[in-house]
């Protein structure tokens, strides 16, 4: 009697290993880490990656681990244009992008007009209202979720002289994104406006295959482009975003507890990148000053009307109507 008790015994708790085991292999299996790619430096003092890393944090928090993401920074999933035709194939799952998701819904392209937003607050009543709901709607059409729209400092000149006006910039081989819009632009203020990846930018610089580019001071200073440029000209031509974008392909993948959870990550992390780039913006003035770059106040007015051929080509090609209602947007 006491053998078969202890037959039993051991088959009971067999049984209930084989279960745990069974169950702790299924939770290991329905985990599930997704890639998370930008083109910026791998500094966790860049905005960027400071605000993917806890981006990573809060999914895994919401989720409760059944989602992890790693963050490949420095072009590591590819440039822009790659991370977004990898999103809609499926093969990346989620970017930050800026101004080449024009490329893929054109109606975006309104937003790379210079000087189309007044300022930062003006750019944020847009995006976070009608007008950027409607963008997203359509870059959704396209495989691209955005989860959320992700401030950036202002664009600013860089160059190895110092540039006042457009007059100053006649002939200047300028690095722009791969943006129609920018390299109209570039051109209607002078310059020799050059397309190209991020990446290639400091040896650009550095081999003098261009002269200058511009991009907002966390990207100038975790690039160390002070390294080859000596002039930052606050011309403050584009107040822009970044989005916070997934996969739609692989969003749907996921159970609907974890699309929540995604969501919740995505709306928490992108108030907390927000804050810290206006809490970042001077004191990166003030490194890049420390690190010889020398800040140029410019005659804005003069950038304004070289740029307004660009303005009405723009809204005629893109939607007046578009436009229109961000232009008044108060």
């Amino acid at each position: 009697m006491r053998k078969s008790r202890r037959t039993a015994l051991s088959i009971l708790l067999s049984s209930l290993l084989s279960s745990s085991l069974l169950l702790c292999g299924a939770t290991a299996a329905s985990a599930q880490t997704l890639k998370l790619g930008h083109v910026a430096a791998s500094d966790p003092k860049d905005n960027w990656q400071a605000g993917s890393m806890k981006f990573a944090e809060l999914v895994k928090e919401k989720s409760k681990g059944a989602v992890t993401v790693q963050v490949f920074p420095s072009s590591q999933l590819g440039n822009d244009r790659d991370m977004t035709e990898g999103m809609r194939l499926g093969s990346v799952d989620f970017g930050l992008i800026a101004g080449v998701l024009s490329n893929f819904e054109p109606r975006m392209g309104v937003l790379e007009i210079p000087y189309i937003f007044r300022d930062t607050e003006h750019m944020r009543k847009v995006l976070s209202g009608p007008i950027g709901d409607e963008l997203a709607a359509a870059l959704l059409k396209s495989g691209i979720r955005v989860l959320g729209w992700w401030e950036r400092g202002p664009r600013m000149l860089t160059a190895n002289k110092a540039v006042k006006s457009p007059a100053d910039l006649k002939g200047m081989k300028i690095r722009v994104p791969e943006i129609p819009v920018s390299v109209d632009a570039w051109r209607a203020l002078g310059t020799n406006p050059t397309p190209m990846a991020f990446g290639e930018v400091y040896s650009g610089l550095q081999q003098k295959v261009i002269d200058g580019q511009e991009n907002p001071l966390a990207i100038i200073s975790t690039a160390k482009l002070n390294e080859v440029q000596k002039f930052v000209m606050r011309t403050n031509h584009i107040y822009g975003y970044v989005a916070l974008a997934m996969s739609e392909k692989n969003f749907q993948k996921l159970s609907p507890e974890n699309r929540q959870a995604v969501m919740d990550a995505a709306k928490e992390a992108t108030a907390w990148e927000n804050k810290l780039v206006w809490e970042n913006e001077e004191l990166l003035a003030k490194d890049l000053t420390g690190k010889g770059m020398t800040f140029v106040d410019v005659n804005k007015e003069e950038f304004i009307n070289a740029v307004k051929p660009v303005h009405a080509t723009y809204s005629t090609k893109l939607g007046k109507d578009l436009y229109d209602r961000i232009v008044n947007t108060k």
